[in-house]
């Protein structure tokens, strides 16, 4: 028995693109000699749909979309499909059996994840029933997503006979996260005996990156065959004696190269989905734009990228030089408009009101907007979407302008830290050296003010990093935080302006996740909130 895995980059709503994809992994699929093919969750209708799952036309145009696939399958070929399914007026995540021109068996979800950037429990109706069914003499189990996360939904499969699980999935990346996936599928093959295929979506949607990694454990729980990451892929599985065949493994690479692929794919789809000509972002010769920049060149190509460089008195001529270089040597368009003049007629027009009040962050933001104004009119006039740069450590404390250097369509580096954006850097730079060293080594500084440095206003970028992601993405309290040896001053600082600027990031725009938990649909806080929170 051959099982074809059919690792596929869908898009929400694109009914007529996805079942596309998935009849032409199905003719590949019969052409290298597969009996059944595997596709990922909710595939026909890319995953999340969210609140086109409440429309009734969009329902209605699922079911003609699940039927008109059907009919139009191999008839070889028994194809697995997820896919909304509305039964007796409730809808249902849900994987249908399809065959000989029908849909012959359907399977619900039990487990609905409603945590982090999940809202299934919004949307489905839980099943509760499991679902084997026969294929050339073997009895084949199907559970989507979350149901392999708990032991119940694998439990009743392997008690209703399946000899092989076959399990579904739309699960996003972040660091680590190939990890989690192998232990939880272990942890299921240890309580079954039952050989596993894990079929994942790949491409990005919105601020979600599906990294693919598909992979086929046997029933000791080794891993006998894995698909690359962040790329559509077809894969084979032979079955000998019900027990799966050793395949080719591609790793997955290390933490700085899988971040970078994410952050490329979820631009790149980002953009092509949303059929933008292509993208500009402002280039300060300071390392989040450099970074940015690599990233949207290698993603798009360089003909699709535009890099503005807007200095005033404040600039440095060797950010000047730099950005040049860069920009020079990625052969991107590139210009430069100077907001010197357009500072001071601001600045002359504001001086009645002004007057008597030194120079201090109100000039400093006024700076950052007249960027944002002229980045905007470009991408206006012209149609690409301007990247926003910010890394997630500024929009954590707020070290960002609203309507300024936050304006933009698309953050790219939102939920990649400050540190984690050197290493990038690095990373990048040992496959062709394309950010000047300069760049990296040199002090961060926004070049607001004379002879401005980040740590001006900030705590080491190690120390705010660190103490970011206890309180952000592990919820540690200040006292747990300090426990873990950090001082106290520095914890009370860094979480007060966390709290204190919610009001900006609800502002921001959606950009890439790649932790477990980014400023998105992962973390919602009140932006009117008075708790108090002890350090005791």
């Amino acid at each position: 028995m051959k099982i074809a895995i059919a690792q596929i980059n869908a898009t929400a709503g694109d009914l007529k693109g996805n079942c596309a994809r998935i009849l032409d992994c199905a003719q590949r699929a019969v052409a290298e000699g597969a009996s059944l093919l595997l596709s990922p969750e909710l595939v026909l209708s890319g995953y999340s749909p969210e609140d086109l799952l409440l429309r009734s036309d969009f329902h209605q145009a699922c079911e003609h979309a699940l039927q008109e696939l059907a009919l139009a399958l191999p008839l070889q070929l028994t194809v697995i499909v997820g896919h909304p399914h509305r039964h007796l007026g409730i809808c249902y995540n849900a994987a249908s059996v399809l065959q000989d021109g029908r849909i012959c068996h359907t399977y619900h979800k039990e487990l609905l994840p409603n945590h982090s950037v999940f809202d299934e429990m919004r949307y489905f109706g839980e099943g509760h029933e499991a679902l084997v069914f026969e294929h050339q003499g073997h009895k084949i189990g199907i559970v989507i997503c979350a149901d392999i996360w708990g032991p119940e939904p694998a439990r009743r499969a392997r008690a209703a006979g399946a000899e092989l699980l076959l399990v579904l999935n739309a699960s996003p990346y972040h660091l680590n996260k190939q990890e989690e996936r192998y232990e939880v599928v272990q942890d299921r093959i240890k309580e079954t005996g039952l050989p596993v295929i894990y079929a994942n979506l790949v491409g990005g949607q919105d601020e979600l990156v599906f990294d693919g990694a598909s992979f086929v454990m046997n029933d000791e729980g080794a891993l006998v065959q894995q698909l690359p990451c962040f790329e559509e892929a077809l894969g084979m599985v032979t079955f000998s004696n019900g027990v799966p065949e050793f395949g080719d493994i591609v790793a997955v690479p290390e933490i700085e190269a899988t971040v970078y692929q994410a952050l490329s794919l979820g631009l790149r789809d980002y953009v092509l989905k949303n059929n933008f000509p292509g993208v500009l972002l402002g280039l300060s010769g300071g390392i989040d734009s450099a970074l940015t920049l690599a990233i949207a060149v290698d993603a798009l190509g360089a003909e699709r990228v535009q890099a503005v460089m807007m200095p005033s008195e404040f600039t440095a001529s060797i950010s000047l030089e730099d950005a040049r270089a860069m920009a020079n040597g990625l052969h991107v368009r590139y210009s430069e408009m100077a907001i010197a003049p357009l500072f001071e007629e601001f600045c002359a027009t504001l001086a009645p009101e002004f007057q008597g009040r030194a120079f201090d962050t109100t000039e400093e933001n006024l700076q950052a907007r007249i960027r944002g104004t002229l980045l905007m009119a470009l991408s206006n006039k012209f149609g690409s979407i301007l990247l926003t740069t910010g890394n997630k450590s500024e929009t954590a404390v707020g070290y960002s302008t609203l309507y300024g250097d936050m304006a933009g369509g698309f953050a790219l580096l939102k939920d990649v830290s400050k540190t984690l954006v050197y290493q990038l850097a690095n990373y990048r730079n040992t496959i062709s050296e394309v950010i000047p060293q300069r760049i990296i080594t040199r002090p961060p500084s926004a070049e607001l003010r004379h002879e401005q440095t980040d740590q001006d206003s900030l705590p080491d970028y190690a120390v705010l990093d660190a103490i970011m992601e206890a309180y952000v993405e592990h919820d540690y309290s200040h006292a747990e935080i300090i426990e873990l040896g950090y001082d106290e001053l520095d914890v009370m600082r860094v979480t007060t302006l966390i709290d204190r600027n919610e009001y900006k990031r609800r502002q921001a725009p959606v950009g890439v996740r790649v932790t477990s938990r980014g400023f998105g649909k992962d973390r919602r806080y009140p932006l009117t909130n008075k708790f108090v929170r002890n350090v005791e």
